[in-house]
């Protein structure tokens, strides 16, 4: 990438897709500025959670470029190296407890050991539930272990699908700040949420898409 795109986490370039003959993603150009929270808004069915998963490396795009990080998806590497995800509802092991779920995702890459995993769980609200078996928390718990498995190793750049799915107000207002704090820590966050309230509150810019097309707000409105 060229010295002008070093400021963005994330860039998209005449971005398409197309799956058996439907057109998913049509010529999706986006610029995620770093340490910004960046707002994907878009109904059930837009292309919102295939972009994601483009950015990601999960799905192959039919056309154009996506830089992550300044590394090129499918060229430099497969896979964003520096990255915490939840794409979708989180996937856990039920009958292992939820601290055990963390320590095999975190051997994968051993980047961190078991006091970087209790540290992460206590933040996100999980702390004296690190033993309890998945399969006994409830949907706000497991959200919760979701973003703990995103944030545990620290990554400069987040994509999350619904953060706050199944959260209690309280649960939504301590997500909401964990997200302030990683903007505050200079993270880039790429948030997408069906509440406009998590979105206003939250966001820095917004981009809206429809039928696999994507649109920049002019503003985030007051």
């Amino acid at each position: 990438m060229s010295q002008e795109n070093k400021d963005y986490a994330i860039q998209v370039n005449d971005l398409g897709l197309t799956i058996k003959k439907d057109t998913i993603l049509s010529d999706v150009n986006i610029k995620l500025e770093q340490g910004k929270i960046h707002g994907l808004v878009g109904r059930n069915g837009s292309g919102k959670t295939m972009l994601m998963k483009c950015i990601c490396g999960f799905v192959k795009p039919t056309s154009g470029d996506i830089y992550v990080d300044e590394k090129k998806i499918g060229k430099d590497v497969d896979f964003p190296q520096n990255v915490g995800i939840i794409i979708e509802t989180p996937g856990f092991i039920p009958y292992y407890s939820g601290y055990r779920n963390l320590k095999i995702l975190a051997n994968l890459r051993k980047k961190i050991g078991k006091e970087e995993i209790l540290e992460t769980m206590k933040k996100v609200g999980l702390e004296g539930a690190e033993n309890k078996l998945v399969r006994k928390y409830s949907l706000g718990m497991r959200q919760r272990l979701g973003l703990a498995q995103a944030m545990m190793e620290k990554p400069d750049i987040y994509i999350l699908d619904e953060p706050m799915n199944g959260l209690d107000n309280e649960g939504v207002e301590d997500m909401r700040g964990i997200l302030k704090e990683l903007r505050k820590e200079g993270k880039t966050i790429l948030l997408v949420s069906h509440n406009n309230e998590d979105i206003q509150t939250l966001c820095d810019e917004i981009y809206d898409i429809n039928h696999g097309k994507v649109t920049k707000r002019d503003k985030v409105e007051s």
